[in-house]
């Protein structure tokens, strides 16, 4: 049973002629007769009762014909829902980001996203960059920003490097200022500092400590465990300072005072990851460049 034989009993159904259903549906009415016996053969069961200027529906017609409507509407139904999808009108993009990225790079991309295509549902993921390869590789999410190097390497996914951003110090201007009020202060300047530390498994956390045990020291934590906003207001409340990506510190500035860190300075890499065996849905695809073309 094909959806055109049905458009064709549909049209019989209607005119009750069959040349006048042949011109409806744009068709030579022998090839339309055609497709009706060779439906009338499918379902074992004439459709229709032919008589010299009258064509009638059987008791197998009547049954069939409500249900041909559906099929063809069902049809036509699927056909626009993959059109809308195509053209970006309808659709979702499940997007993973540690909460550091969500805060500074994402709102202005996605803003100019939904703007753009108002259609697209955006469903964000906040996490450490473990947790989101984890998410990518059960399919759970279509695209992520994760820090580079990836905690496991991974040869599922494929990486496009974003951008790399340096890391600032950030203090409460009631506190004194680090370093001894330099313009720019070193890694070994926070030995004896009080900082306010991402809980485990950020990636922030692993690079900073990571970077204070190359200069020789174990950081002091006076508070730890949290996610970026609570960081911020720990450190706005004068509890320490915290090293933190600079485009976060401008963009909760207010009531932070902003240190750059020293040459060599610190660095994290942003990249884009997705699955290397499942292409991104179009709408995914979408925000991936936008995103690479920021």
């Amino acid at each position: 049973m094909q959806l055109q034989q049905l458009q064709y009993f549909v049209a019989v159904a209607e005119t009750r002629h069959f040349t006048r259903a042949a011109e409806t549906v744009h068709v030579a009415q022998p090839s339309l007769s055609q497709q009706i016996k060779a439906l009338e053969r499918e379902l074992g069961a004439d459709l229709f009762q032919r008589a010299r200027g009258n064509i009638t529906l059987t008791d197998a017609g009547e049954a069939l014909l409500p249900l041909a409507r559906r099929i063809l509407a069902d049809a036509d139904t699927a056909r626009h829902e993959v059109l809308e999808l195509v053209h970006l009108r309808r659709g979702r993009v499940r997007l993973g980001a540690t909460p550091s990225l969500c805060t500074g790079l994402l709102p202005d991309v996605l803003r100019a996203f939904h703007d753009r295509y108002p259609g697209i549902q955006l469903l964000i993921e906040e996490g450490g960059s473990h947790d989101l390869v984890r998410e990518l590789a059960r399919g759970a999410l279509d695209l992520a920003l994760v820090v580079l190097p990836l905690p496991t390497p991974s040869p599922a996914l494929t990486t496009v490097e974003l951008l790399r951003e340096d890391l600032v110090v950030v203090s409460s201007p009631e506190s004194p200022r680090p370093g001894g009020g330099r313009r720019a202060v070193r890694i070994a300047d926070l030995e004896g500092e009080r900082l306010v530390m991402f809980r485990h498994g950020y990636d922030l956390r692993e690079l900073t400590v990571a970077a204070c045990r190359a200069e020789g020291f174990e950081p002091d934590f006076a508070v730890e465990g949290g996610e970026m906003d609570a960081v911020l207001g720990f450190v706005r409340a004068g509890l320490g300072m915290a090293v933190v990506p600079r485009m976060v510190a401008a963009r909760s500035g207010r009531g932070l005072r902003v240190t750059p860190l020293a040459r060599p300075g610190l660095h994290r890499t942003i990249a884009l990851a997705h699955r290397s065996d499942v292409a991104p849905p179009r709408a995914a695809r979408e925000l991936q460049r936008m995103l690479l073309e920021r």
